[in-house]
């Protein structure tokens, strides 16, 4: 569970980086798959930043994930957008609500009868089928981001956040069904396919359209669908007689991230005055600072 909430940790404050990163990058294509886009991103070192602390968070995560059910770490990981909101009210001086205070206190509550409730992770390592269908899935999120790059804003982040929540669903499925370096195992190729599909439509969400829905649409794609192929296929369970507590727990966490899904992107002023701050702190340093 440690491991679970630093990776959490480690998710949010990436997410405010990566989305400081992406503002900064030239616009793309403007399509849902915009390599350009990320391209541009990656030359950013906010965002090279923010991958960083993804690539901790991911080693992390897949220690939860070898030892915690996928619901667990499912919710631990949705809690990242708690994480982003008070980063967001430090960093970038983003004032919260007392609806938005109250649903980071329900996230930490939630995830408390979570671990309170969680059994260890199921015995069950997946049919063949179940890995070819991760992999199916990890193409079928690329296909999400070509037609959504051909709609109208409004839907296009709401479509752009499902699909970069089912990319990073199947990489926590895939964690699963990994025995060992098994090449032709499927699940591998699925963790690579549906890791990358991810994150090129959320940087997409992330530069354009209503990213508060996109994130909304991310959190119930990467925690609801994994969480049930935890329970009905890999055996998930909790400790004994506490099912009510995990189902209440993970319930009202994933509720208190959809809450507070208006974080998956610090606002604009915020932003701009971010920079206007370094700009003039390289001012004071002198020319070529």
């Amino acid at each position: 569970m440690i491991c679970a909430l630093g990776s959490s940790l480690c998710f949010g404050t990436a997410s405010v980086l990566q989305a400081l990163g992406a503002r900064a990058a030239r616009p793309g294509t403007g399509g849902g798959v915009d390599v350009a886009l990320l391209w541009g991103a990656l030359r950013q070192w906010r965002y090279l930043a923010g991958l960083s602390l993804d690539g901790i968070g991911f080693g992390l995560q897949v220690v939860a994930l070898l030892t915690l059910p996928i619901y667990t770490v499912g919710a631990a990981l949705a809690a990242s957008l708690a994480v982003t909101a008070v980063v967001c009210s430090w960093l970038l001086k983003v004032r919260l609500t007392r609806m938005e205070w109250a649903a980071v206190a329900v996230v930490c509550g939630g995830l408390a009868m979570l671990a309170f409730a969680s059994g260890t992770e199921g015995e069950g390592h997946g049919s063949p089928a179940l890995r070819w269908a991760m992999l199916a899935t990890a193409f079928g999120v690329l296909g999400i981001g070509v037609v959504a790059g051909r709609l109208p804003n409004r839907p296009r982040a709401l479509v752009l956040g499902l699909g970069a929540g089912f990319g990073f669903g199947v990489v926590e499925v895939a964690v699963r069904l990994i025995d060992g370096p098994d090449l032709a195992n499927p699940a591998w190729y699925a963790l690579l396919v549906g890791g990358a599909a991810a994150y090129l439509l959320l940087t997409s969400a992330l530069q354009r359209g209503s990213v508060t829905t996109a994130t909304a649409g991310a959190v119930l794609g990467e925690t609801i669908g994994p969480a049930l192929v935890g329970v009905v296929w890999l055996g998930d369970r909790t400790r004994e007689g506490l099912a009510w507590a995990a189902i209440l727990g993970f319930t009202i966490a994933v509720a208190g991230a959809l809450v507070l899904a208006r974080f998956g992107e610090p606002p604009a002023p915020a932003v701009g005055a971010l920079e206007e701050a370094e700009a003039e702190a390289r001012g004071r340093r002198g020319p070529g600072a």
